[in-house]
């Protein structure tokens, strides 16, 4: 019997692959670490072909310590990083450039340039010009790598996210396909058409060729190579891996939120059927089922939340690993007025500012590591906050918060956040919300899972922390923390940029 599913959850840092039953139970993980690439200052790259070899690995792995046949797996699901870029020869398969990882902010000037177009962009996409997103790296290497753009315009080239390179190599019919919740994070897809946008490529400089075709979010994304995986299964769903949370944590009706706490933190909340727009949060597509109207959601896109930890540990080596921080936080009675602005690739939602930079206020001769810790977990709770309350005056008032991701095992961060924010908020039982959304999908599509209300009646939560203090004043102290930040950065922007006098 084929009863089971297969999640490919390519992350920023690690490939993964776990092995799924259809009531969400993991049975088999396979996970391999990647390395990233940091060529420039605020470049970061990844090798797409190492990602693909260590996935296949993943994949081998999940099935043998699931302990099953591979042939009893039913379908596949895939989720992914977004944002990052590959763009590949379609003879070969092999890729013209490393990826660019949606933290590279190489595009920035460029991104920065369309800034006077800020409202088309926003109408038509949903986000702001940044060189977080897929447009403006894809013309980066059409521009830098010798006879791209030539041959990206004779079709001989291919562009892609990530989901779209693997589908690409894992299929046996080479499909070049997408779809919604991914293309709409390029700058080059209308969420309004649900298709990409000629005004748009033309403005960033994209030819179409280049494209992949977009598909609905469970559509038949064709089989998988028995030769290279050992078996051959439907890719049933795919998904950008905050809409698979966002879907695995059940949140499916206008109003519901989830954050995941990751390399850097996401919030959103289902805004129903129809897009709209609020200054400071990217609209962006949750997810299209075949024959239905998209679901559409509000989105804060906090860059730095995890990596501040890994920052502490690997660029300052004043922790061994992150499960210190929890220890070390509940160490100190409060943060004694140390913040840390954790802007180490500038600021996202709700701010959008890429000048800023990363800065610690506070600091005494009484300051130990243990501040610093505490103060980079009390920032990603900060900064989830800022969000919500942008969400708050745009219509969604957050009653609850659904969390997931390897932060939250730490139960300080929780806690905080439900203090901060005010409402309580619930762990998901199941760890893996992301790669379990997009293989609930896929076993929907499957017919394994009858239906949403089925799939809700299988979300439970582990841990519920209600708020507990009043964090009115600290908050207020990081909003000043902010303020110093911004005019850091003000500080250090040449004469010039600012328009003034001064010679």
């Amino acid at each position: 019997m084929k009863n089971y599913i297969l999640s490919i959850d390519q992350g920023t840092t690690s490939c993964r692959a776990i092995i799924f039953d259809k009531s969400g139970k993991t049975l088999g993980v396979g996970q391999m670490e990647f390395q990233q690439i940091f060529p420039k200052p605020s470049w970061v790259e990844h090798n797409p072909s190492e990602i693909l070899a260590k996935q296949i690995e993943c994949i081998k792995d999940a099935v043998k310590n699931a302990g099953i046949k591979a042939e009893e797996i039913a379908c596949v699901g895939v989720t992914n990083q977004r944002e990052t870029t590959v763009v590949w020869e379609k003879a070969t398969g092999k890729p013209i450039y490393n990826a660019i990882v949606w933290q590279c902010r190489r595009t920035k000037d460029f991104a920065d340039s369309l800034k006077e177009k800020m409202e088309l962009f926003r109408l038509k996409t949903g986000l702001v010009p940044d060189a977080y997103f897929s447009g403006p790296k894809i013309r980066w290497i059409l521009d830098n790598v010798p006879g791209a753009r030539a041959r990206a315009e004779k079709g001989e080239l291919c562009f892609g996210t990530i989901d779209t390179w693997l589908i690409w190599n894992l299929t046996k019919e080479k499909n070049h396909a997408t779809e919604g919740s991914n293309a709409s994070r390029t700058m080059l897809f209308n969420i309004n058409t649900m298709e990409w946008d000629d005004e748009l490529l033309a403005l960033i400089d994209v030819p179409k060729a280049v494209l992949p075709k977009v598909l609905p979010s469970n559509a038949d994304f064709g089989t998988t190579n028995k030769e290279l995986l050992g078996f051959e299964a439907p890719i049933l769903a795919n998904l950008g891996d905050q809409q698979a949370a966002l879907f695995g944590q059940c949140c499916l009706d206008e109003g519901m939120a989830k954050c995941t706490y990751g390399t850097g933190s996401f919030l959103l909340a289902n805004i129903g059927a129809k897009p709209r727009l609020a200054k400071g949060l990217l609209t962006t597509v949750g997810w299209q089922l075949a024959g239905k109207a998209p679901a559409y959601a509000f989105e804060g896109a906090i860059f730095i939340a995890g990596a501040a930890i890994q920052w502490l540990r690997d660029g300052l080596a004043i922790i061994e690993s992150s499960t210190e921080s929890e220890a070390l936080a509940k160490s100190l009675p409060s943060n004694e007025g140390v913040y840390f602005v954790p802007a180490l690739v500038g600021l996202g939602s709700p701010w959008w500012n890429s000048d800023v930079r990363g800065t610690i206020v506070g600091i005494t001769r009484g300051t130990t590591r243990a501040h610093l810790v505490r103060a980079a977990l009390e920032a990603m709770a900060y900064q989830v906050a800022d969000v919500a309350e942008d969400m708050k005056a745009n219509g969604i008032s957050i009653k609850e918060l659904r969390v997931d991701g390897g932060a939250t095992k730490n139960e300080f961060l929780v806690q905080f956040q439900a203090d901060v924010l005010k409402v309580p908020v619930l762990r998901a039982s199941n760890v893996e919300s992301t790669a379990w959304g997009v293989a609930a999908l896929a076993g929907m599509t499957a017919g394994l899972i009858k239906d949403e209300a089925e799939l809700d009646s299988l979300w439970q939560k582990d841990l519920k922390l209600s708020p507990a203090e009043d964090k009115a004043e600290q908050y207020g102290g990081w909003q000043a923390a902010l303020k110093a930040a911004f005019a850091c950065a003000e500080a250090q922007t040449p004469c010039k940029e600012k328009a003034c006098s001064k010679s």
